[in-house]
């Protein structure tokens, strides 16, 4: 994706939603928005795990 990748912008999503939650004393929509932040930051790990290991492959030859 262009400059921010899928993770980012569901993780900037889920943060302003947590926000609104917060403000608005809705602890049910924040508590959704917390479990969006960490989905968000799965996605973005297995993002580099999968980087890790095309590098990997490409440096050692290894293919799937």
């Amino acid at each position: 994706m262009g400059l921010l990748g899928r993770w980012r912008i569901r993780e900037l999503k889920a943060r302003a939603k947590r926000r609104l939650g917060a403000s608005t004393g809705n602890r049910t929509l924040a508590a959704e928005a917390r479990t969006e932040e960490a989905e968000a930051r799965l996605l973005q790990t297995r993002e580099r795990l999968e980087e890790v290991a095309r590098q990997i492959r490409r440096e050692y030859g290894v293919r799937h």
